[in-house]
């Protein structure tokens, strides 16, 4: 009557069969999903001990993640850029500078290839392979940093949590701290396990707390990191320090959402106004070639392109200074 397909003349021995072909499928989708969940659990929840699994002593272990993050063995910043050297630790990635750079240098060289096959110039493209060999490996650090340090932040109430209980149960402030880093996922696991070693390796507290604050990077670490120091030097209770920490911790962290709320507009429009014309140029140049084709070796339409993408950034700079509140 509507124009379905009649199914009354259908025989059951092939719906059967079919309704449990269609659930096989889907219990076997069901399965894999499972077993790749259980999979990266349990690689993340490795990854801050697959040291301590392959060196024999904790401290050889201990020695090795401090390199591998691009600090020294005593876990102070190795490099002399002192800025790199942060974005670097702060990343969380495995210092491989030769690595890096070799990426740098492809991905380079397929932006001074693009801008050869589609504008021509020797000079720019070597300009644009410079500037993408020197500011990549930055901005991808940068984003990474940012994205672990937002990540940890996110943790840091439920890890002083541990904390406290572990406290109150009767446990020492370094077991607590150690009992973190055999719990938690990373970020959080590894920085609070780093933490742990150096204080039974010797450290104060205090300066273990601090050194963290400053691998981390993030203000609620340095509150973490300014508590305890206050526990110390005026004495008290440290749970219910921490426990404070912990309340003041998430109702920044529920301002940060409302921020991000208020400002999602503003976003969307910066990220619609910036593709909106690389998309209308590509789409131009897939359906008329010559539109741009014709004209794009001229001077004025070169110097005119680079005009709009300077615009473009400076327009980019006055949106992020509107969406960007600090609090």
């Amino acid at each position: 009557m509507l124009g379905l397909p009649d199914l009354s003349g259908l025989s059951l021995l092939l719906v059967i069969p079919a309704i449990m072909a269609a659930g096989a499928f889907f219990f076997i989708i069901q399965s894999v999903m499972d077993l790749v969940n259980q999979a990266q659990t349990q690689r993340i929840v490795n990854r801050r001990l697959q040291f301590k699994d392959k060196y024999a002593s904790t401290n050889e272990a201990m020695v090795e993640l401090r390199k591998s993050r691009g600090l020294d063995a005593d876990g102070n910043f190795a490099m002399s850029l002192q800025k790199f050297n942060q974005l670097v630790v702060r990343s969380g990635l495995p210092y491989q500078p030769l690595k890096w750079w070799g990426m740098s240098a492809v991905g380079g060289l397929v932006a001074a290839g693009a801008y050869m096959y589609f504008v021509g110039g020797w000079m720019p493209a070597v300009g644009a392979f410079l500037v993408f060999f020197t500011l990549a490996p930055l901005f991808v650090l940068k984003q990474v940093a940012g994205k672990r340090r937002k990540k940890l932040a996110m943790q840091l109430p439920d890890a002083l949590q541990i904390v406290c209980r572990s406290l109150e149960a009767g446990h020492p402030v370094a077991t607590a701290v150690s009992l973190v880093a055999r719990e938690m996922p990373d970020p959080i696991g590894t920085e609070f396990g780093m933490t742990a070693d150096e204080v039974s390796y010797g450290f104060s507290l205090t300066n273990a707390v601090q050194r963290m604050a400053e691998r981390a990077g993030d203000p609620d670490v340095e509150l973490f990191g300014a508590t305890v120091r206050l526990q110390e030097r005026t004495g008290g209770n440290l749970c219910d320090l921490l426990k404070a920490n912990t309340t003041t911790i998430r109702e920044r962290q529920t301002m940060r959402l409302k921020v991000k709320a208020a400002s999602s507009e503003g976003r969307m429009s910066a990220l619609i106004l910036t593709a909106a014309p690389f998309l209308v140029m590509l789409a131009i140049h897939l359906t008329r070639p010559e539109f741009y084709g014709n004209v794009i070796h001229d001077p004025l339409i070169k110097y005119g392109f680079a005009g709009l993408l300077v615009w473009m950034f400076i327009g980019n700079l006055v949106m992020r200074k509107m969406i960007n509140f600090k609090m």
